[in-house]
């Protein structure tokens, strides 16, 4: 296994994990709980200010783990992806997450639908 794919694995590993835990801690009173257990609960009104932002970039690193695992095809995904996920983020901030349910299922689905579309791009370039 190359350099580059031992990258894009660890890459695609936290990449997932942290939007994981960040989408589990912005929908369970997981985090709310940890919080006021250790004394902090002040604190618990701005989780979603670090949450909902940490999601959106974490999704960014699998957009570019995937890039990188597809062989690089198309155009690299650095730029726009975390041009999207600081979008994502200051508009969920600016509708004072209402949407939030909505943009974070969205935001999954266009990583997926990205990763499908990798995955065509690639087979169509070994055949």
């Amino acid at each position: 296994m190359t350099q580059t794919n031992e990258n894009s694995d660890r890459m695609l590993k936290w990449g997932v994990g942290g939007a994981l835990f960040a989408a589990l801690c912005c929908f369970t009173p997981l985090l709310v709980v940890v919080v006021a257990g250790v004394g902090l609960s002040a604190f618990s009104g701005w989780l979603d200010y670090a949450l909902f932002p940490l999601l959106f970039f974490c999704l960014a690193v699998v957009a570019q783990a995937l890039w990188l695992r597809a062989g690089r095809v198309g155009p690299n995904p650095k730029l726009w992806t975390t041009a999207f996920a600081a979008v994502l983020s200051i508009l969920i901030i600016w509708i004072e997450f209402r949407f939030a349910l909505r943009l974070t299922v969205g935001a999954f689905v266009a990583v997926g639908i990205y990763a499908f579309f990798l995955n065509r791009m690639k087979s169509k370039g070994t055949t």
